[in-house]
């Protein structure tokens, strides 16, 4: 079954076409008018409700103007996701056990509440509905995931500080990188708005060496607590059923 939403993935991503870095008086714009089609009221409920039509654009303002929307904490904890994760972590991929998948489908629908683009738990919920046999949320959830991914690589190409992809959790990075295919080693940050993702080896991406990927996160910050402390406990891995321990 996941091998089926990697080939997805893998079909879809080619077809990035030109980079849409998000501008903020842009975004704001857009999804404060009512009468414009990003109107951010209308268009998540679209993306709730499963719609199928989103273009790059629809994914594009959802994405990023989820930052300027009151449920868009990124520093808090999500326990759902945690639970969610270690159910993952000790199911048999091989071997449907519908009342483990019922559990995984409720915590991912309660993370996701918290995180609604997280390619991690539409992943997960991408594979549970498939496992359960419920081809149309697997559709609709998968189309999620390539519309968030696309997004996230069409806002910068990640090769310098001043071309960085554009994130608004931590974990979207790494996510983004495992669904390429990247072997991502311990992050630092290279600027107050940046950090450097590195590869465990350097690869050659279209002709180009690649030691790594920039990330800029500086929406995270943004509302951020005095004294917090950021620590990565661990994240989704697309190639396998394993989550992933990092520092």
């Amino acid at each position: 079954m996941m091998k089926r939403i990697l080939l997805l993935l893998a079909l879809l991503l080619p077809l990035i076409g030109v980079g849409k870095t998000p501008v903020e008086q842009d975004i704001l714009d857009r999804i404060t008018d009512q009468r414009s089609p990003y109107y951010y009221l209308k268009l998540m409920m679209r993306y709730v409700n499963g719609a199928l039509d989103l273009t790059d654009d629809d994914y594009h303002y959802l994405y990023y103007g989820y930052a300027y929307q009151e449920g868009y904490k990124p520093l808090e904890a999500n326990p759902d996701m945690e639970e969610m994760l270690a159910l993952m972590k000790g199911m048999n991929p091989d071997k449907v056990d519908h009342a483990l998948l019922e559990q995984l489908l409720m915590r991912a629908n309660a993370a996701r509440m918290r995180d609604p683009f997280s390619p991690t738990i539409l992943n997960v919920l991408t594979f549970v509905h498939q496992m359960l046999g419920n081809d149309g949320e697997a559709q609709r959830w998968s189309a999620h995931l390539n519309g968030v991914i696309r997004t996230i690589l069409s806002s910068g190409d990640g090769l310098t500080i001043k071309s960085p992809r554009h994130i608004l959790m931590f974990d979207h990075a790494l996510d983004v990188m495992a669904a390429e295919g990247l072997a991502p080693g311990d992050a630092r940050v290279v600027s107050r708005t940046v950090e450097f993702v590195p590869l465990v080896s350097a690869q050659v991406i279209e002709g180009k060496k690649r030691k790594g990927v920039y990330f800029n996160f500086e929406r995270i910050y943004r509302n951020k607590p005095e004294g917090y402390t950021y620590k990565r406990e661990r994240t989704w891995q697309f190639n396998n059923l394993k989550p992933r321990e990092y520092k």
